[in-house]
């Protein structure tokens, strides 16, 4: 049997192209979660609501008549030593109107707690159409010992929901939180 060697330069191209692979391989690794972040924002995908700047939020027009229910839900995770609610849980709003709902949180203990909150919009088909212009959910929040704040949220229902064959006769939307304990640093 005769072997026939393989010329460098073709090992050198392989070994390249290789190296090009896992580094991109690597470097999509890294990218996936903002990517996937980003996607969720934009689409609503998973419950995620929209985010939206108060340019955008100035220009959306209000549909007269047309009102949606507004459901508040609050959780801390079982590690956070925290009271936390909303101020109200239900709104009523128009849709494509501004509102701003309000939630109270208290840190029970004697020593300072940062906590960063999670959130999701039932049903998720609706999500796409929950956008929030402000939110304490944006940043960490830290709370001093027995420190109670008032936390807002700005937000509206976009109009185009009423488009969407799927969502246009719901009723309800729910906006749910749940607060993580998390290491205090910059906030953001």
């Amino acid at each position: 049997m005769v072997v026939t060697p393989i010329p460098a330069g073709r090992n050198a191209r392989v070994g390249l192209m290789a190296l090009t692979f896992a580094v991109g391989m690597t470097g999509m690794g890294y990218a996936a979660v903002p990517l996937y972040r980003m996607f969720c924002q934009a689409t609503g995908f998973g419950g995620t609501p929209r985010r939206a700047s108060e340019a955008t939020a100035a220009g959306v027009r209000v549909v007269a008549g047309r009102k949606m229910s507004i459901r508040f839900d609050a959780n801390v995770d079982p590690g956070m030593k925290w009271a936390f609610h909303p101020e109200a849980t239900t709104q009523t709003v128009a849709i494509g109107a501004r509102s701003i709902a309000f939630f109270t949180a208290e840190n029970t203990t004697d020593h300072d707690i940062t906590g960063a909150a999670s959130y999701n919009i039932a049903p998720d088909e609706a999500a796409r159409y929950f956008t929030k212009v402000q939110c304490f959910c944006f940043t960490r929040q830290t709370l001093r010992p027995h420190e109670k704040v008032r936390m807002p949220v700005t937000y509206y229902v976009d109009p185009k929901l009423l488009d969407d064959p799927e969502v246009n006769t719901l009723q309800q939307i729910t906006l749910s939180y749940t607060f993580h304990p998390v290491e205090a640093g910059p906030k953001g």
